[in-house]
């Protein structure tokens, strides 16, 4: 059974359990355990066979047994239970977005909806409305979501961070063996996008026939599709199909690079070569009228060929880097080196994993000149808040801190305050004073019209203690659509008010995107890289968010964080005021 086939029962189960009205933590604790599975490399039928299914996060012994119950049965009894109190397809309605299990329950119970076809026939027959606390605008949002509403899409993208985590292993346990010379990321993970569809891995060797062997019966490896002396291809367990390219040394240039450029990236060079006599291949780039093939063991021999410049991974996506090349209009790239500061991470204070002092020595062995403490305000809607009374003894706790902090590092006492509806900070006016940094997000009603949530921002952005925007479009990767907001009316209001915005690291979020960040910053917004981290360990997801920032075209001017605090500092609107 593969994992994903395990993680839609334990998911579906967690549906159900909800449907019945059962803890919100019992809930969960089944989404979770899902999520682990689904993103698990490893095979989870074999984890069970050996006994080790309480090896991984978020599974106990509860969880382990009913694992082992599906597997060897094809169901879990529970399940089965459960689906004879409620029809298998209200799963289906729960799936929609901003639905629910809870709403959904109430749409079955009020009005005898089981299936999503049930759902558009209720909806557009106002017969949602009839339900008390819903209303025609409910019926409006789930006619709209209706449209974008598949099956369970499970296994079709991945989030970058689990591709990148399956091609690190593979690479490193291959490179290990010794069967092959050179592997390296291609395709869109070394483009840096947010989710990939697959997996590519150019290599080279002397032991073509052992590398596509060796890929076959990796542990990761579920399912072989092909294999041979120049490509392989298998499926993981978690449902990612991985493409090798076996090449030899003396091409394998023309092969990264080939399999890095997007398909658009890709047909705009080939046009350019053939405007030269050119034809441009995997296999080398040859002269039209003649035998010679230009052959590169190193991809920046491609482009100079052709007249440009080495073009990074990340700007390869046909959105005129080759114009720009031409033209010597090509940006230097920010980098992870270029980053001085992390301005949104979280504690235990909130719902953070480390302590304030664990953090700050993270951030400090990053190299960073500061880290900014931002736990959740007081109303984010999701627990593990802070006090004013707490925030006010936190403050003190970081003063205290910095007086015996170690030369050349600084903590800032901050917070990431929710934005109530009408654009307000939860925190009043004296207590936000007192801080260094202050990052404003939505937490709460995300279901507003666009023009609503636009001018709820743009409220925000006024107020003259507010430094900064955090993950713009509350959207969470695969799982949660963005919701509307006018990016060019906020891009101009933060110019205006002199308000900073986020490039969110987690990369789960990637929030502003790299279109809403390109136009941010050349409306003269001033882009700050963070990684919104909740333990030490995820301080590295700053390169997700540099990623984001280069796939945007920016450079390290145009990224504030990349100056260190006495630098910094002036830019924020209060200290200009």
């Amino acid at each position: 059974m593969r994992n994903a086939e395990i993680a839609a029962a334990l998911r579906e189960l967690g549906i159900l359990y909800e449907l019945d009205g059962a803890d919100r933590f019992r809930v969960l604790a089944y989404r979770e355990a899902a999520r682990t599975i689904a993103q698990s490399p490893v095979s989870i039928e074999q984890l069970a066979e050996e006994g080790r299914l309480t090896e991984l996060p978020n599974v106990g012994k509860t969880l382990a047994q009913k694992i082992e119950t599906l597997i060897e049965t094809g169901s879990i009894p529970s399940a089965d239970k459960l689906k004879e109190k409620f029809p298998a397809t209200l799963v289906e309605v729960t799936r929609v977005p901003g639905l629910g299990a809870k709403t959904a329950r109430r749409i079955y119970d009020e009005v005898g909806v089981e299936n999503l076809t049930e759902l558009k026939e209720a909806a557009e027959q106002g017969r949602i409305a009839s339900i008390r606390g819903l209303g025609p605008k409910t019926e409006e949002n789930i006619l709209s979501s209706l449209e974008g509403v598949t099956e369970d899409g499970l296994g079709e993208r991945f989030l970058l961070s689990q591709v990148l985590q399956v091609a690190d292993e593979i690479r490193g346990d291959l490179m290990a063996m010794g069967v092959a010379k050179r592997i390296e990321i291609a395709g869109s993970a070394r483009r840096w996008t947010e989710t990939c569809k697959d997996l590519d891995l150019i290599a080279t060797t002397d032991k073509p026939t052992e590398l596509a062997k060796a890929l076959s019966t990796h542990g990761l490896s579920a399912e072989t599709r092909s294999g041979g002396d120049v490509a392989a291809s298998v499926v993981t367990h978690s449902g990612l199909k991985v493409d090798l390219r076996i090449g030899t040394e003396d091409v394998f240039g023309n092969l990264l690079q080939h399999f890095t450029g997007s398909a658009a990236h890709n047909v705009q060079l080939r046009e350019r070569a053939q405007a030269r006599g050119f034809s441009v291949s995997e296999h080398g780039v040859a002269k039209v009228e003649g035998k010679k093939v230009h052959k590169f063991a190193d991809e920046a021999g491609v482009y100079e060929l052709l007249g440009l410049p080495y073009i990074e991974p990340e700007l390869r996506e046909g959105r005129g880097e080759i114009e720009a090349g031409d033209t010597g209009e090509l940006p230097e790239l920010v980098t992870v080196d270029d980053i001085r500061g992390d301005l949104h991470c979280h504690t235990t204070l909130s719902d953070g994993r480390n302590s304030l002092e664990e953090m700050a020595e993270a951030a400090r062995r990053r190299g960073y000149a500061y880290l900014a403490i931002t736990d959740h305000s007081a109303s984010h809607g999701f627990g593990n808040d802070v006090s004013p009374r707490q925030l006010a003894k936190r403050i003190e706790e970081i003063r205290a801190w910095n007086e015996s902090a170690p030369r050349g590092f600084r903590l800032l006492a901050g917070s990431e305050v929710n934005i109530g509806n009408d654009g307000s900070p939860d925190y009043p006016d004296e207590l936000l004073a007192e801080l260094d940094w202050v990052i404003c997000s939505v937490h709460t009603s995300f279901n507003i019209s666009e023009q609503a949530m636009t001018e709820r921002i743009i409220a925000a952005m006024e107020h003259p203690l507010v430094d900064c925007i955090g993950h713009l479009t509350g959207r969470l990767l695969l799982r949660r659509e963005p919701y509307g907001v006018d990016i060019e009316r906020i891009a101009e209001a933060a110019v205006r008010t002199g308000t900073m915005m986020e490039i969110n690291g987690n990369p789960n979020r990637r929030d502003l995107n790299e279109g809403h960040a390109k136009l941010a910053a050349e409306a003269g917004v001033h882009i700050v890289c963070n990684t919104d981290a909740h333990g030490t360990d995820t301080l590295s997801n700053v390169k997700y968010s540099v990623a984001t920032a280069r796939r945007a075209w920016l450079s390290a001017k145009q990224v504030a964080n990349t100056r260190n605090w006495r630098s910094f500092a002036p830019l924020r609107k209060r200290a200009r005021r």
